[in-house]
């Protein structure tokens, strides 16, 4: 092989950047023309869903039927509970009334 001279080196290299250049200039006009492209284009909007009013409206009225009812449970419970409290005062009276009046007879 032969050595080449500096000045066929620089030769070769001037040739080497032109062909680089023509490379980088293609490679930035297809970059751009992808951008343009790209800009062009809107995204599409996004869909608008619509929301069952009915679902929510169902889903109200069966938790203020729930609620009422739980208020009614409450309330016989409440009641259930005082009944319970008034005979088991009255029973305890009674037995006391017995105890005594067997105490007086001995």
């Amino acid at each position: 092989m032969t050595e080449l001279n500096p000045l066929a080196k620089a030769e070769l290299a001037v040739t080497e950047a032109e062909t680089n250049t023509d490379v980088v200039r293609i490679v930035a006009a297809v970059l751009a023309t992808q951008q343009a492209t790209q800009q062009q284009t809107p995204p599409p909007p996004a869909p608008r869903t619509q929301r069952p009013i009915g679902l929510y409206v169902a889903a109200g009225i069966g938790g203020a039927v729930a609620l009422t009812f739980l208020a009614m449970a409450a309330a016989l419970l409440a009641v259930a509970v005082a009944v319970g409290a008034v005979c088991a005062t009255v029973c305890l009276l009674v037995l006391r009334s017995v105890w005594a009046d067997l105490q007086k007879g001995r």
